[in-house]
């Protein structure tokens, strides 16, 4: 059985086998974003490392390291916040001492909450980003983009939920022709108790609105305190080549 099957067998039967209620609501480690935005006045910091590999064609593989990607988020009210998004990534072909680093295309946006903040009744969001061609040389599209999704969630009993997100995504390379891709993520999550969650999540995308790409991942949550929150997931892919892991916190900063 490999790694990441084992982690997701894991994950399931935890969640058959115990019950209660964790976490803050955040937009890591799932590719689910939530529908909540964080409070009005309060700084979210979200962070990790993340390590892919993907085989694109051939025997050409690639691996991909990003230390770290950063998502800021701040609240302008309770139902809107302002966002930010930046990466340090290095870049390889599989098993070459060929490394490129360099930060990635910075990302600035917001999340509007347009129903329910409530616990128990459906959510539903709206973020937008723009890509911006910041990055060095060999991480950037070089082009603007736009990153779009429409958030659905709802909790349910015996501290389970679920997230919804489908989206279109427009990333152009170097302002070649693109189509742009339609995405989609179903998170299941449960609060084992008042510290540990886990999650499990299909997701991926119709690329260039032509190639179906779907993936799964799952993971982990631990609430150090009612602010801070360490993370770890496993994803892999299962119509391509592709795996990744990832550990992070979330850093909550509320407005005193």
């Amino acid at each position: 059985m490999k790694p990441c099957h084992l982690f997701f067998a894991l994950l399931i039967w935890i969640a058959l086998s115990a019950r209660s209620q964790a976490q803050i609501v955040t937009d890591r480690p799932d590719q689910t974003e939530s529908s909540l935005v964080v409070p009005k006045g309060a700084l979210q910091i979200e962070a990790g490392l993340l390590t892919e590999h993907q085989d694109l064609f051939d025997d050409f593989s690639s691996i991909k390291e990003s230390f770290p990607t950063i998502l800021f988020r701040y609240g302008i009210s309770n139902k809107f916040e302002l966002r930010l998004v930046s990466e340090y990534v290095s870049s390889r072909n599989g098993g070459r001492d060929n490394s490129v680093e360099g930060f990635g295309d910075t990302q600035i946006g917001f999340k509007w909450n347009i129903k329910g903040q409530e616990s128990g009744k459906t959510q539903i969001g709206f973020m937008s980003h723009l890509v911006l061609p910041t990055g060095s040389a060999f991480h950037s599209n070089k082009a603007l983009g736009v990153i779009n999704k429409l958030a659905i969630s709802q909790d349910l009993a015996e501290d389970f939920s679920w997230g919804l997100n489908v989206g279109y995504d427009y990333l152009p390379f170097e302002e070649m022709d693109s189509k742009g891709n339609i995405t989609y993520s179903l998170a299941i999550g449960h609060g084992i108790n008042d510290k540990v969650g886990i999650f499990i999540e299909p997701y991926g995308e119709l690329e260039e609105l032509e190639e179906f790409v779907f993936n799964v991942d799952a993971g982990i949550t631990y609430l150090i305190n009612p602010n801070f929150q360490l993370d770890f997931s496993l994803g892999t892919g299962v119509t391509h080549n592709m795996n990744f892991m990832s550990i992070g916190f979330s850093w909550l900063i509320l407005k005193k």
